[in-house]
């Protein structure tokens, strides 16, 4: 008997954890606005439950089709082997550079066409577009299936450091989401914002969250390198008729946090952490670059 109390109160607490991790309190969501309440609480219904589900079908049947129609002249996808290689039992983080609005869309548009496991993806964002306007949650609708989530308040230029109570919600709910659930697929921007530079193997300096969410949630963590997308839509599309720049997609083997496990829970070690990813992803990037290199000098007309 007292054994079945222990496991029936250990899951209670298990719950009530779960619960705390998924919805936020009254007072980190009084510090948002009415309208941001009202955008957080469409959208974080959005992701959960049967409504998660539905919009990943339309994300995977409508979005990776059409994203797959604008892009397929010009797509090279290399090392997909190691995103197939993870265990799909657990949440698989994919950490990218960031150069243009559409990255992560390629990417889940690989992944929903090139791999049959069962996925739901999310897209930790800044919540100054997407959630304080009708505008914002229309394009997170038509572009991201609601994938837009959740939404950091205290990020960037313009911060808003009134929100701090609720941005800690936020990566409470990010570390759950990097904890638990099978196919759930995250993809994060160490970077934390686009860099404009015009070379495309420079990155920028990452940012400490990267690490503390890994040190806290532990989740698989495959890095991705980018290159070849622009930013102005219209030009994208048709450059994959009339010939543009080609959009190389190169996934990395997993990477080995364990030796981060035992280091303390300091900032010192979120920065270490975000060294060590972005260093992989370079990595990848003079993969790249090796692979263009010849073709760049013998015919000197494509644009990396």
């Amino acid at each position: 008997m007292d054994r079945l109390l222990l496991d029936h109160t250990s899951s209670v607490i298990s719950d009530q954890l779960t619960n705390l991790a998924f919805e936020p309190s009254p007072r980190e969501l009084a510090v948002l606005s009415p309208f941001e309440r009202f955008a957080f609480r469409v959208t974080h219904r959005m992701n959960g439950g049967a409504w998660k589900r539905f919009w990943t079908w339309c994300q995977s049947f409508f979005g990776a089709r059409w994203i797959h129609i604008s892009t397929y002249n010009l797509t090279r996808v290399y090392g997909l082997e190691h995103v197939e290689a993870v265990d799909h039992s657990r949440p698989l983080m994919l950490v990218a550079n960031h150069r243009s609005f559409f990255d992560m869309y390629v990417v889940s548009t690989t992944l929903f066409r090139k791999t049959k496991w069962r996925k739901q993806l999310f897209f930790p964002v800044r919540g100054r577009f997407y959630y304080q306007s009708i505008i914002g949650m229309f394009v997170n609708l038509i572009m991201g299936w609601w994938s837009m989530y959740p939404p950091f308040f205290v990020t960037g230029k313009n911060p808003l450091p009134e929100k701090r109570p609720f941005d800690k919600y936020s990566m409470r709910r990010l570390a759950q989401l990097c904890r638990e659930g099978a196919g759930n697929v995250i993809g994060f921007h160490p970077e934390g914002t686009r860099n404009k530079n015009d070379d495309p193997y420079s990155f920028l300096r990452p940012q400490p969250g990267l690490g503390k969410l890994i040190k806290e949630a532990s989740p698989q963590v495959v890095p991705v390198f980018i290159a070849g997308l622009g930013n102005n839509l219209p030009k994208q599309v048709l450059g994959n008729w009339l010939g543009g720049p080609k959009i190389r997609i190169h996934f990395g083997k997993q990477l080995d946090l364990s030796p981060f496990v035992a280091k303390k829970d300091h900032v010192r070690t979120y920065k270490e952490i975000g060294e060590f990813v972005m260093g992989k992803i370079g990595e990848l990037s003079e993969q790249d670059r090796a692979l263009y290199q010849k073709q760049l000098t013998t015919e000197g007309t494509e644009k990396i």
